[in-house]
């Protein structure tokens, strides 16, 4: 009876990977089809790749694309972990108010999100473009950054920071030399994951874009509406890929800042 399940339990595990990743498995090989068409196989072929990079509008979405993942992760970091820093000294009942009201951007709706941003943008009379893009991304990206930091904030010994203090660093010292090191894979790991969260943003850049810009997401999505080429199967297979090797970044740094630490802790 207990073969059985664990049987009907592998099988259940391996159609979930199949429905999730099929897809995601012909995108891929369609992207080396050296015909056209979807209908047959006309011979692998890197043909489609090569012409991507001699698309101009494709590789200047692909310039906008990580220049606003890069400047809108990096400024996220630098914003969630100082409020990760100020939480930490709050009381409890506060902490947890502000933790909400943080999480909303994440919890909240990217359509709900999209269209908020937007009204605030007109609102307060901006012009849309790379400007509000890149504020967009920072706002739903800090959320990212502080579950990242929190925890690594959590773990500090207050006491190593205070005995900085006893031996005469000023307080800035310290936290550059003690603090932070011990914040950094917290920091790179919300860094990280921001970075791809913004990447493979669509709806929210799709509402606070404007004309004359885009990113990759929202250039697929025109590209699409034209019709299919065989060049957005190689774009999408670029960006899976990317993005699968980012998480997989972001899942590694705790396991060896965690190494690093029982390393510490039975050095000493």
């Amino acid at each position: 009876m207990r073969k059985t399940a664990d049987f009907a339990k592998k099988i259940y595990t391996a159609l979930i990977f199949l429905f999730l990743y099929a897809p995601i498995a012909t995108l891929i090989v369609l992207s080396f089809n050296a015909s056209k068409t979807r209908a047959k196989w006309g011979g692998f072929t890197m043909d489609w790749y090569l012409s991507l990079m001699q698309d101009e509008t494709i590789l200047d979405a692909l310039g906008t694309t990580l220049l606003i993942a890069f400047l809108s992760a990096l400024i996220a970091s630098v914003i969630g972990t100082v409020a990760c820093i100020a939480m930490s000294g709050m009381k409890r009942r506060s902490r947890t108010v502000l933790m909400g009201i943080t999480n909303i951007p994440m919890l909240n709706a990217d359509i709900v999100t999209g269209i908020s941003l937007m009204l605030l943008f007109i609102s307060l009379g901006l012009r849309f473009g790379f400007g509000t893009i890149l504020l967009s991304h920072i706002t739903f990206n800090i959320p990212y950054v502080i579950l990242s930091v929190l925890p690594r904030m959590k773990q500090l010994n207050p006491s190593v920071y205070e005995a900085a203090l006893d031996l005469g660093a000023p307080p800035l010292t310290a936290f550059f030399k003690v603090t932070l090191p011990d914040l950094m894979p917290g920091i790179l790991s919300g860094f990280l994951m921001a970075f791809t969260m913004s990447l493979d943003d669509f709806i929210i850049t799709h509402f606070t874009k404007g004309a004359g810009i885009n990113t990759l997401s929202t250039k697929i999505y025109t590209e699409v509406r034209k019709g299919i080429k065989p060049e957005m199967y190689a774009l999408s297979t670029i960006i899976f890929v990317t993005v699968l090797v980012l998480l997989f970044l972001i899942n590694m740094t705790p396991d060896k800042a965690q190494r690093k630490t029982d390393g510490k802790e039975e050095t000493a």
